[in-house]
């Protein structure tokens, strides 16, 4: 699991004003997981394609946006487990290229910062709440 369901409840509540169930725990951890583990192949691609035997922090393709909830997470003062990172990305199919220590540590904000866009995104309303009926 990477990171405990109070610690999901939290950031949750604290980035989207939002109670998540605990049925959806489980999903939520799998779209995150998935989510880290899609960065990593990109980045490990970004490290080969630099003649690198490693993947380097700078390597992990980190938007403006995953950037800025990153910052907003590091301000929720929470921390998430990097072994327990590595072990959900382990039971993901292997990379051929080991991540370097400051690549590791990359790893928990930018999960927590996956966390917290979910969140956000469920917080927005659905589009029907901007469209009005048409009157003829």
């Amino acid at each position: 699991m990477v990171m405990a369901v109070k610690q999901f409840e939290k950031i949750f509540r604290e980035s989207a004003s939002l109670d998540i169930d605990k049925n959806d725990i489980k999903r939520l951890e799998d779209f995150v997981n998935q989510r880290v583990y899609d960065l990593m192949i990109r980045a490990q691609a970004n490290a080969k394609a630099n003649g690198r035997d490693i993947i380097q922090a700078q390597d992990i393709p980190v938007t403006k946006g995953l950037q800025e909830q990153i910052q907003y997470f590091k301000g929720l003062d929470e921390e998430l487990n990097l072994s327990v990172i590595l072990e959900s990305l382990a039971k993901l199919p292997p990379l051929s290229l080991d991540y370097s220590e400051e690549a590791e540590q990359k790893l928990p904000e930018i999960a927590g910062a996956i966390t917290v866009s979910v969140a956000k995104l469920f917080k927005i309303p659905p589009m029907s709440t901007y469209l009005s009926p048409r009157k003829f």
